[in-house]
């Protein structure tokens, strides 16, 4: 049974990352096929062959349920032709609200289709809307206060689920379809429609809306009783596990210590929470409850506080929103509790594989998150290390000291287990492994699990003013632990950083980690730190002598590409800022470098102050040493007062980095001194020579400055690449501009849908009338160019991450 739903999990993973769906039919065979195999494999006397075959079948069987699964998903799919247009509908909010700047997002399960009628078998059945105060300046609308499990009647306009698509970046459209969210949008302004936006019932009954109505409840008693405190969030991450009201800055801090897995509703915590629980029931029903009904002799003891524990798992797990944690937890103590109701001991190894096993049945896609693997990850390499090493401490336990000392000799092996164990794979997902982990976590892990959460439970549910009091104890707390993490997560050494790492490396060092923790008597256990050596001292991939490579980030409706040199790194422009704590930059561009083991840039260009432009620049001064800033932009604008090193980019600057020209084409003095000029005539325009190819990056010039630049440089500007001046907006990319440059390539950073029609129509079909190489990264996500110099072979080559990282959710 362990090796099937090992090999079940192989066959969900590898489902996962297939450019396309098997047509059900063949699915719904081989899941057939599979079933009758293990019948017959029950039946085999060869232990190897049976392990083998019960792999293959558990695999096969896993790849055809999760494509399966997926057709399902996918059915759903709002058609194209219904992007774009306004449809009245009635459903119910089958989610937790999540408060914006700019108004709320949530779930929307759709119940009916008012208008049109004929959209009724278009709309999937459960939304992910927005509903702004102001989407734009001129439509300001009042947003209801939206309650989980309300039934609503409003209009919206959807679109199909899109992302941005990057290398090691989130893949919001796979998040999607988990979730089983088939479209996207937001909703209209009441003066823009037919219909009204109104609350028709203030509660529909169904379990969701139970659950999610009781989440709401208590996320409000907590936000109300710490009022304006820094750590509030943190609180209710403890209690419902929603995250979203934590800091930025103080996931930093918790990343950084290697605690950030306390921060929520943990598996520790529910392990704690049901054994309290199933010990009190175990108490009191032994006693029946101090009277004279002999409970015991209905049931034992030990059932009823098994199952006064598994219910309590189960209520503690729902207001964690199922996390995969909290799944793993809650399957482990259901089969555990199974297994003594039925009277059979299980073997660990049984009930983790179990777990395992239904996690991947109840959702496929839990084999993409990280989670999944360091949930499973950390209690298998737990397994794995106590095998062998239990001892006779007899004497130890006669007296209280020896008690005592034990039981630190056991958490101490403990978090050098969990430490050591999840190297390989947190170097492998993360690319950092937290110095700092192992003692940060001997004070956290007591503080967390022990005092602040029980507190923070107990606060929330308790009346006014004592719930006020409680939870101010264990903000107290959170709040004290938060400066020591801050102060011990400072030092430069805190954490280990190198590029995520290969597949040889990982496996070299899990066979290394393996080797260390092995049971007593295995030889030479120290020998396996030399497994660790290549994963830990890696260093960032970067171009060959005479060649350059561009990463053309999908940033949305924005600007950012990565210039990178045998020996040095500049970033043009940050991308936009998404909302207060998330930009382009801390959501596409660090995660990128981080992956990579890119710790500085040798320069940074800030085109202009436009949102799109700009929005992550500050993101990643913070995170990430940038030796020189260069922009058009005022010396009072945050981003200058943050750069250690600022100079204006002026036309005629010009530097070489090996061996490659650098040249600032735009703007002039002239221009700065314009007062009238507006941010996108400054852009700073940037022209870069590799051998004989080159690339132009326009920034947002327009018609304007593309003719200064042909009457300043007329056939200078010919490149191999051209950024496509102000993402193909009508103002720019003139012919007489385009004849001047004739790009090979056309870049188009452009936003899926966005507001703004990029690129135009007719400025699109004017780059392909000139045999012009169009790329747009709303459809191909990131794109990664390599310059090969003077070579006049293949000299300019390209990739698109969506055909090169093809995923069967892409395009749908």
């Amino acid at each position: 049974m362990r090796c099937a739903i090992l090999g079940l999990v192989a066959g969900a993973a590898l489902l996962q990352n297939q450019a396309s769906l098997w047509p059900m039919p063949i699915l719904l065979l081989l899941l057939l096929l599979s079933l009758i195999s293990f019948v017959f494999t029950c039946k085999l006397d060869h232990v190897a062959i049976r392990v083998a075959c019960c792999l293959l079948g558990g695999a096969i069987a896993g790849f055809a349920w999760a494509g399966l699964y997926a057709h399902y998903h996918l059915s759903h799919e709002l058609p194209k032709e219904w992007e774009g247009r306004d449809v009245t509908l009635v459903g119910t909010v089958d989610s937790l609200p999540s408060s914006m700047e700019q108004g709320v997002r949530f779930n929307f399960a759709v119940e009916t289709v008012v208008e049109p009628q004929d959209a009724a078998k278009a709309i999937p059945p459960r939304l992910a809307l927005s509903w702004y105060t102001a989407f734009r300046p001129e439509e300001l609308q009042a947003v209801g206060k939206v309650l989980p499990g309300e039934r609503w009647q409003l209009t919206v306009r959807l679109r199909r689920p899109h992302g941005n698509a990057n290398p090691y970046g989130f893949d919001y459209e796979v998040w999607l379809l988990e979730q089983n969210l088939r479209a996207t949008g937001y909703v209209r302004p009441d003066a823009n429609t037919r219909h009204k936006n109104q609350r028709l019932d203030t509660f529909v009954v169904s379990p969701r809306s139970i659950v999610e109505r009781s989440r709401g409840w208590l996320r409000e008693r907590i936000l109300d009783a710490l009022p304006d405190k820094d750590y509030a969030g943190v609180i209710v991450a403890l209690v419902i596990g929603d995250q979203r009201s934590v800091n930025q800055s103080d996931w930093q801090v918790f990343n950084r210590s290697g605690v950030g897995h306390l921060i929520s509703i943990s598996g520790l915590h529910i392990t704690m929470i049901a054994g309290l629980f199933s010990a009190l029931a175990f108490s009191l029903w032994r006693r029946s409850f101090f009277t004279d009904l002999d409970l015991p002799l209905l049931l034992p003891a030990q059932k009823a506080a098994a199952l006064a524990g598994g219910c309590i798992a189960l209520m503690y797990v729902s207001l964690a929103g199922f996390g995969v944690p909290a799944q793993r937890t809650l399957y482990m103590l259901s089969v555990v509790a199974l297994a003594l109701w039925v009277g059979r001991i299980s073997a660990v190894s049984h009930v983790l594989c179990t777990a395992l096993g239904l996690v991947v049945l109840l959702d496929p896609w839990a084999v993409l998150w990280p989670g999944f693997w360091l949930s499973f990850g950390a209690v298998g390499i737990l397994l794995y290390a106590t095998v062998g090493r239990a001892q006779s401490h007899s004497m130890a336990q006669q007296t209280c000291m020896g008690k005592t000392f034990l039981s630190l000799k056991a958490a101490s092996h403990t978090q050098y287990v969990v430490t050591i164990g999840l190297v390989p794979l947190t170097m492998l997902l993360f690319g950092q492994v937290s110095l700092i982990s192992p003692i940060a976590n001997a004070i956290a892990i007591p503080l967390v699990s022990f005092v602040v959460t029980p507190l923070s439970l107990a606060g929330s549910v308790l009346p006014s003013p004592l719930s006020a009091w409680v939870l101010g104890c264990a903000h107290l707390i959170i709040e004290s632990l938060a400066g020591v993490l801050a102060w011990m997560s400072a030092f430069p050494s805190a954490v280990w950083t190198a590029p995520l790492s290969s597949w040889p490396a990982f496996m070299a060092a899990l066979i290394g980690t393996l080797w260390m923790l092995a049971p007593r008597g295995w030889p030479v256990r120290w020998l396996g730190v030399a497994g660790l050596v290549p994963l830990l001292i890696a260093r960032p991939t970067h171009p060959d002598d005479g060649q350059a490579w561009v990463t053309a980030f999908d940033v949305g409706q924005g600007t950012a590409l990565l210039i990178e040199t045998p020996h040095r790194r500049l970033l043009y422009d940050t991308g936009p800022a998404y909302s207060s704590e998330s930009d382009g930059g801390n959501r596409v561009i660090l995660p990128y470098l981080k992956a990579r083991g890119i710790d500085t840039l040798d320069a940074m260009i800030v085109s202009h102050s436009d949102n799109d432009h700009s929005g992550g620049a500050l993101s990643i001064l913070r995170e990430i040493e940038v030796k020189k800033l260069m922009s058009s932009l005022p010396a009072s604008h945050s981003i200058v007062t943050q750069s250690s090193q600022h100079e204006h980019c002026l036309a005629g600057q010009q530097w070489e980095w090996d061996g490659m020209q650098f040249e600032m084409l735009h703007p002039s003095v002239e221009n700065y001194d314009n007062a009238k000029l507006k941010p996108n005539g400054r852009s700073c325009t940037l022209r870069i020579a590799i051998g004989s190819q080159s690339i132009l990056l326009a920034g947002d010039i327009e018609a304007p400055q593309e003719t200064d630049l042909l009457r300043l440089r007329g056939e200078e500007l010919r490149s191999t690449v051209l950024l496509a001046p102000h993402h193909g907006s009508g103002t720019s990319s003139t012919k007489a501009f385009l004849n001047a440059v004739q790009p090979q390539l056309a870049l188009f950073q452009v936003g899926y849908r966005n507001r703004y029609h990029h690129p135009k129509t007719e400025v699109f079909e004017r780059y392909a009338s000139l045999g012009i190489e169009r790329v747009r990264s709303d459809d191909a996500g990131a794109v990664s160019i390599v310059f090969n110099g003077n070579n006049n072979g293949d000299a300019v080559t390209w990739k698109e991450y969506r055909k090169e990282h093809a995923r069967y959710w892409y395009g749908h």
